[in-house]
């Protein structure tokens, strides 16, 4: 009989093609933070883990476009409401022993001042109140925002924008954002990030941006 021989790599050494992803079962908490550490902060992958499984993605060029856009059309919307905020960007976000993600973009917006100033999260810290993916729809990526308690989640796919809101420990999808009660956000941010790839997306932030004084 012959014996079989486990041959294990680090997680570091698998390469994603962009926008592929690679899914790994039974991954317990330690594990993965020690994959973290063994990926390091300087990577184009994003993470996901929850009840023991773990998502690593690589996005696609064409998919940070919509992702730089939304964030900075949230930026517009905040400053236009004369609100105040802090971007925490790609942040790993932890919920210890069950959960773990990194958003595209995040902002913390009723919590912001708690967050300024803040160079590492705390084990007391809140989630953001404010978390944007692009082209995401895995069960391990929602599951992980769910366990971490994102209140808004928007999710951007296909040209078509999402709002989820929590609920009662589940996300429900919403036609309007809480954050931006009277703005139809739905309509006009795919139509902001299709405009982007006609005239470019500096053009495309100042046409919108203009419009918010008309």
């Amino acid at each position: 009989m012959t014996a079989v021989s486990w041959v294990v790599k680090p997680v570091s050494q698998i390469h994603l093609a962009p926008g592929s992803a690679v899914t790994i079962p039974n991954v317990s908490w330690s594990e993965f933070e020690s994959i973290l550490q063994e990926m390091g902060n300087k990577r184009a992958a994003r993470v996901a883990y929850s009840k023991g499984c773990l998502e690593i993605r690589v996005p696609l060029p064409e998919h940070e476009v919509p992702r730089d856009l939304i964030s900075d059309i949230v930026k517009i919307l905040l400053k236009a409401s004369g609100r105040r905020y802090q971007p925490f960007g790609s942040t790993t976000f932890k919920q210890e022993n069950t959960a773990g993600v990194e958003p595209d973009a995040c902002f913390y917006i009723q919590n912001y001042q708690r967050m300024i100033g803040r160079r590492r999260l705390e084990a007391d810290d809140p989630p953001p109140d404010l978390a944007i993916e692009t082209d995401v729809t895995s069960k391990t990526t929602l599951g992980a925002y769910k366990a971490i308690a994102v209140p808004e989640l928007w999710l951007y796919d296909s040209g078509k924008l999402r709002i989820y809101l929590l609920r009662n420990g589940e996300y429900l999808l919403s036609d309007l954002s809480p954050t931006f009660p009277n703005i139809p956000l739905t309509q006009i941010i795919p139509s902001v990030v299709e405009r982007a790839w006609q005239v470019g997306s500096v053009q495309a932030l100042e046409e919108f941006e203009k419009s918010l004084t008309v």
